[in-house]
């Protein structure tokens, strides 16, 4: 087919761009807007994108347009396409009807650790010969894109409940056929969309509530609001984590440079030891998910924990961007406060021994707003000096919404943390170019570019005086 994406530019969007050219679609799309990294990625892959929006850019012989949750109802190509008659899909429909529908679908939702749990999976189906198509948010580096279509019957989905389209307010989770299904967490989060918990709850409900009776819900019991919502469920239920009565438990954790380790127990069984390169009590959970998932479609434990050491990670998860001058900068899309005081934990686990940086950009619609205003003050602990920057585009959120950094800083410094507030990334870059010592590490956590902060600060160290 000829496909248009509109708003192609998204990490959604783009890496959905990229399946389609995969699988052998004819692919252009285009945005008001192109950045890295996903301008470049855009371009490695062939697909031709235009500037803006115009209906001119809908070619004659297009046989679908797919519109991204960023476009509002007055985008000019979503209106010319519907003026002409043309399919219009949203995003998760496009990639249900024409990827998963005809696959065994295994759908990752949650509020925290969907992104790293997919990728676990994904990777692991593939270590193991069974070439999945997957399609998560974050590049796996050890494909080094966030898609891939392959031969086999399973499809791996982060399933993401953000809302998907303009013209489909639902979330996108609903549109993903769950045959095997993990939940990993419920928090309340986007509170851009969602007017309060219940809100947010029933949407989880209605996740639950699409798994069929022969299908398997995989749910962390550590969490309160999965153990009641995975009651509600119509198939079978395994429970994961790190507290007494999980089916796949966690024992005697242990955490350092290289990552963690844990005895695994399944059903009060001793299986084995697991050593997986990731950082975090989090992660131990996203490890088990993976692996309980992992053993149900016929790849068992023991072969599965062998193939963990091979797993390279996720871009911007506890990503190390660089060392200059023995400092280490850590890339981390952390923006929830439960994910940043987790990241924050993690880090001072992995470098014990490290002066701890932690660096923080609020710039999600979320964190933006004062909703988690007082509970961030309890997520940098670990950190031995937090470095504040005021909400990303301000201007966007009312005033008396508004996430207040200035006074994050100050409730930090209330608690005995040493916490400093900048005006950009550039003034955190020439506050700790001069700071920093041999062996400090420096934690920076945003959804977004940040202005380049982490290489603007590995060029700063490097090209410090004395060097």
């Amino acid at each position: 087919m000829n496909i248009h994406l509109v708003a192609i530019c998204g990490t959604g969007m783009g890496s959905l761009a990229g399946l389609l050219k995969e699988a052998g679609h004819r692919v252009r799309g285009s945005d008001k807007a192109f950045y890295p990294p996903m301008s470049e990625s855009l371009k490695a892959w062939g697909i031709e994108t235009l500037q803006g929006f115009d209906p001119g850019h809908l070619a004659p012989e297009t046989d679908l347009v797919v519109v991204g949750n960023a476009c509002r109802r007055d985008n000019p190509e979503a209106r010319a396409a519907e003026d002409r008659g043309l399919r219009v899909m949203s995003f998760p429909q496009a990639l249900s009807e024409l990827f998963i529908q005809e696959r065994r679908s295994i759908v990752v939702a949650g509020t925290h650790g969907k992104t790293t749990t997919s990728s676990l999976l994904a990777y692991l189906l593939d270590a193991a010969g069974m070439e999945p198509s997957f399609l998560v948010g974050g590049i796996l580096q050890n494909f080094e894109k966030s898609f891939r279509f392959g031969r086999g019957d399973f499809f791996v989905v982060e399933g993401d409940e953000y809302d998907s389209a303009f013209f489909d307010k639902r979330p996108k989770f609903v549109h993903y056929r769950p045959e095997i299904a993990v939940l990993t967490s419920v928090e309340f989060d986007h509170a851009d969309i969602y007017a309060d918990m219940d809100q947010y709850r029933a949407a989880f409900k209605t996740f639950v509530s699409l798994i069929p009776e022969g299908g398997l819900l995989v749910a962390c019991g550590d969490d309160p609001e999965v153990r009641s919502l995975a009651a509600r469920a119509g198939c079978r239920v395994v429970n994961y984590g790190l507290g007494p009565g999980a089916g796949w438990r966690a024992e005697d954790i242990a955490e350092g440079e290289n990552g963690a380790s844990f005895v695994l127990r399944v059903d009060g069984e001793k299986r084995a030891r697991i050593e997986v390169p990731l950082s975090g009590r989090h992660n131990v959970q996203n490890t088990l998910a993976a692996l309980a998932v992992a053993e149900h479609i016929g790849l068992p434990s023991w072969k599965a924990s062998r193939l963990l050491g091979g797993f390279c990670g996720v871009a911007r998860r506890m990503q190390v961007r660089g060392v200059e001058a023995g400092i280490t900068v850590i890339d981390d899309f952390a923006h929830h406060p439960t994910e940043v005081r987790e990241t924050v934990y993690a880090a001072r686990r992995r470098y014990p021994q490290s002066t701890l940086v932690a660096v923080f950009e609020p710039r999600t619609n979320t964190s933006r707003r004062s909703f988690f205003q007082e509970r961030y003050a309890e997520s940098f602990e670990g950190a031995d000096r937090v470095v504040l920057v005021p909400p990303f585009d301000p201007g966007k959120i009312p005033e008396d919404q508004r996430f207040d950094s200035a006074r994050l800083a100050a409730a930090l410094e209330k608690r005995g943390q040493q916490a400093d507030l900048c005006e950009n990334a550039d003034a955190v870059v020439e506050m700790l170019a001069d700071l920093l010592q041999d062996g400090d590490v420096v934690l920076v956590m945003s959804n977004g570019a940040f202005d380049g902060i982490h290489q603007k600060l590995l060029n700063a160290f490097k090209e410090r005086p004395g060097r």
